[in-house]
């Protein structure tokens, strides 16, 4: 499924890298929606984790295409940015309907920790009675 994704282009350094960069900002979205949201209802910190999702498909691509430049100088600086997704490419993107890449699968696994993340202060509770 995945044999042709780019991320087989890299080398085992750069693979490595992307994976540092990308468990780096996946972590650090799931701490905003963990902690950060914690303490506000239940549909905000969903309407929260939603909105930090929409932001990283959104925006992430940038930051993907810098940390390729850091690996092919010579790729010209550039921004890659395009219009911001809509509604339905969200819902496709977590009902894993996008594209077949680990970028969209990954984007996707990424999508419902947040949702998880924003769903556990609720669960907890309610396991505590």
């Amino acid at each position: 499924m995945y044999d042709s994704d780019s991320f087989f282009d890299l080398t085992l350094v750069g693979r490595i890298g992307l994976l540092f960069l990308s468990s780096g900002m996946a972590l650090g979205l799931i701490a905003v929606v963990w902690r950060g949201y914690r303490s506000r209802p239940l549909w905000l910190r969903l309407i929260g984790a939603v909105a930090l999702l929409w932001l990283f498909v959104w925006l992430s691509p940038q930051v993907y295409y810098l940390y390729y430049r850091f690996l092919i100088p010579d790729l010209p600086l550039q921004w890659v940015l395009k219009t911001p997704p809509d509604p339905l490419d969200l819902a496709q993107l977590l009902i894993f309907q996008g594209r077949e890449t680990l970028s969209d699968h990954g984007k996707a696994v990424l999508g419902w920790c947040l949702i998880a993340a924003a769903l556990a202060p609720s669960i907890r509770a309610r396991l505590a009675r």
